[in-house]
């Protein structure tokens, strides 16, 4: 596997998918802002591969918070770097998505909501070259109000919660967010549901297309559902049903 070194962080290509032209997806693993999980990588990186849709990993680093903007920094350099190299790896420069779980779904939905905001990014960034074609969230951490997932704004933008604000991803919705596809469980008690529906809203309020699959069973950070992902001393299990999020999200994504 090919790994890329970038600021504050490694892009890893993890998932090589037969074709040309395919739409590749640059994935953010969860851990709350703290560390980059594992179950959320490689593994998801192979099965997206297999349905036919490149794959990267990026790890960002999170040691020294708090983070700001750093982690965001460092999507768009690897959102950038893909498409910069897209013809050597089979990939069309114009579907080049980000995706994540839990808070690294929420570090690829701050790029989906704020790529074309330049008062984020450094003087000199191309802000097209790291817009994304998609965005893929599972579990999303969103909120930074009432069913806040605290401690990742905390490691994001310290303890004042009025500074966290900034960082609320139903606020930073506008038309120019890119289609979004998102799921979750009801049953999670780490980051409540409600983060997706305050998302769904914002995003059908702005005429984003989207695309929701909300399970009634399951805990949080299941990842694929599957065997190689499964932890069961977190209650994390296999389950076939919601395990077809991946397929229903990689059709989506080959439809765009």
């Amino acid at each position: 596997m090919q790994t890329i070194q970038l600021p504050h962080g490694t892009l890893m290509h993890a998932g090589a998918a037969a074709g040309e032209n395919k739409p590749a997806l640059v994935l953010c693993p969860g851990g709350g802002y703290e560390y980059c999980s594992i179950r959320e990588g490689a593994p998801v990186a192979r099965a997206f591969a297999q349905q036919g849709i490149e794959t990267f990993v990026l790890n960002y680093d999170c040691t020294e918070v708090p983070l700001g903007t750093q982690p965001l920094h460092t999507l768009s350099a690897a959102v950038a770097w893909v498409r910069q190299h897209a013809a050597s790896f089979g990939v069309d420069g114009n579907r080049i998505a980000v995706g994540g779980f839990s808070a690294g779904a929420h570090l690829a939905g701050t790029l989906a909501t704020v790529w074309n905001k330049p008062d984020w990014f450094a003087p000199d960034t191309d802000l097209a070259l790291h817009r994304p074609f998609a965005a893929v969230l599972g579990y999303p951490v969103v909120t930074a109000g009432e069913f806040a997932h605290r401690g990742s704004f905390a490691r994001l933008a310290g303890e004042d919660v009025a500074r966290q604000q900034a960082f609320s991803l139903e606020t930073l919705v506008d038309a120019d967010t890119p289609p979004t596809f998102l799921w979750h469980t009801l049953e999670d008690a780490s980051v409540p549901v409600e983060n997706t529906l305050l998302l769904e809203a914002a995003l059908r309020k702005a005429g984003v297309p989207h695309e929701v699959h909300l399970f009634p069973h399951g805990v949080h950070g299941l990842a694929l559902a599957d065997f190689e992902t499964y932890d069961p001393a977190r209650g994390r299990r296999p389950d076939r049903h919601v395990a077809r999020w991946l397929g229903l999200c990689a059709e989506w994504l080959k439809e765009l």
